[in-house]
């Protein structure tokens, strides 16, 4: 049996609402969450803590510094725990499902008319000023996370070691992961151990094993009928595999999972180029539903080019395919992990780890923040190894200049005019194709 939440006798009593205000409520979210992870937390912050008091700003709180540590999207997986707090399963299912579903059509119909348009000379003009903006709104979450990540000179040093080793060395971002862990409990240590919080209900070790053995089985065994049926070499087969590693390791949210999986995607695989990549976090912000939806916009891409058979028909599995690959873990890990949330915030040792961990996340944007700016300034970027360094230097003869203008007028709307993501999207989009003209 799946777990189920226990009542905290110590935690506040907030209302429990109907099933059905509960869709209601997470179906006005899930078309509402555009802006990534940040504005969609505030959201949902004020709709279930301000407005409506469904959960507790402990309850909250204690949630979110857990998704954080968790792989793939905190923002849906936090509505996903917010929904398991107040219905169970099936609320968390619910409320899971209404924050992806309206993004993702929305992002596959976007996919067919990019792999359709992208390359018309008038879709090209418009996703240049796209990518400006996109570089804007990176820097801008990249500033925004570090203030409030980073408290003290040791999570400013764990994020700079964390931008080097992966700059630099092209060290595995789960190794960065356990090495920031280990530091935050290990600083501990050093420190006056003191309670965080009230004692949590202890759960059944055999209840968890349930739960995670039950959700793998759903998780898996669907990948695994796509490999028999199309062969373990078919662009499904390769999807299913790597975006189900990618929803192990990927720590982060959407702009850790790009920086993972660009390399793979552009030059192991080659099912988009780089600039594609760019575009595909472009859409992705323009929509609403979590940023991670980049998987499905590579995998519809993917399957339209090179799955052998009817374009549309390959196009909608490798859309499923990435879909499922990279959302049910997200399911799995919050219906096993949300019981042990109270428990893991009261261990001081165990929340030092978390705090190390998102100091991490804060070096993995920077270098995505590195990565963007290199590919849309410039069209050539030249790659130098010196003993263990491997590093991305760009030609400089070969810098855009436009973009580099574009660029700076978004920063200008974003930092300056303090305009929201859409409107920056829409005023750099028309720019861009002005200039074109």
């Amino acid at each position: 049996m799946l777990n189920q939440p226990a009542r905290d006798p110590h935690a506040d009593d907030p209302a429990h609402p109907p099933f059905r205000e509960l869709l209601k409520v997470f179906g006005r979210i899930g078309v509402m969450s555009f802006g990534g992870p940040a504005a969609q937390i505030a959201l949902m912050h004020r709709e279930l803590v301000d407005e409506r008091r469904w959960l507790s700003e402990q309850q909250y709180l204690s949630a979110l510094n857990f998704c954080m540590l968790l792989p793939g999207p905190e923002a849906m997986q936090l509505a996903t725990y917010a929904g398991w707090r107040l219905h169970g399963l099936r609320g968390g299912l619910a409320a899971g499902l209404l924050f992806v579903l309206p993004g993702a059509l929305i992002i596959f119909a976007l996919a067919l008319l990019y792999v359709t348009y992208g390359q018309l000379p008038l879709a090209s003009a418009i996703f240049l000023g796209i990518k400006a903006a996109v570089l804007a709104i990176v820097i801008e979450a990249l500033l925004r996370i570090a203030r409030r990540a980073l408290d003290g000179l040791d999570d400013w040093l764990i994020a700079l070691a964390a931008f080097i080793a992966l700059f630099a060395f092209n060290v595995p971002f789960p190794l960065i992961v356990l090495a920031a862990g280990a530091v935050g409990y290990l600083r501990a240590k050093r420190r006056p151990e003191r309670p965080v919080g009230a004692p949590a209900v202890a759960i059944p070790l055999i209840q968890t094993v349930k739960t995670v053995t039950l959700g793998v089985a759903i998780w898996v065994l669907p990948l695994l009928a796509i490999a028999l049926i199309f062969g373990a070499d078919h662009v499904l087969s390769q999807l299913a595999l790597f975006f189900s590693k990618l929803a192990v390791v990927t720590f982060g949210g959407a702009y850790a999972v790009l920086t993972y999986m660009a390399q793979d995607v552009v030059q192991r695989f080659g099912w988009l180029e780089a600039g594609e990549m760019l575009d595909a976090l472009g859409l992705a912000e323009t929509t609403p539903g979590p940023l991670i939806l980049v998987t499905e916009f590579v995998g519809t891409l993917a399957a339209w080019r090179h799955g052998g058979g009817p374009p549309f028909a390959m196009a909608a599995l490798g859309a499923l395919v990435s879909l499922w690959a990279t959302f049910v873990p997200c399911f799995v890990w919050i219906f096993a992990g949300a019981p042990y949330i109270e428990r893991i915030n009261a261990a001081p040792r165990l929340a030092s780890a978390l705090a190390a961990v998102t100091a991490a996340v804060v070096g993995v944007i920077l270098n995505l923040s590195v990565w963007f700016a290199l590919h849309v300034l410039f069209a050539e970027i030249a790659k130098v190894e010196i003993g263990p360094l491997q590093l991305s230097v760009p030609v400089l003869s070969s810098l855009n200049v436009t973009a580099a203008v574009l660029a700076g007028v978004a920063v200008l709307l974003l930092f300056v005019a303090r305009l929201g993501i859409l409107s920056t999207l829409a005023i750099m989009a028309a720019l861009s194709l002005a200039i074109s003209w």
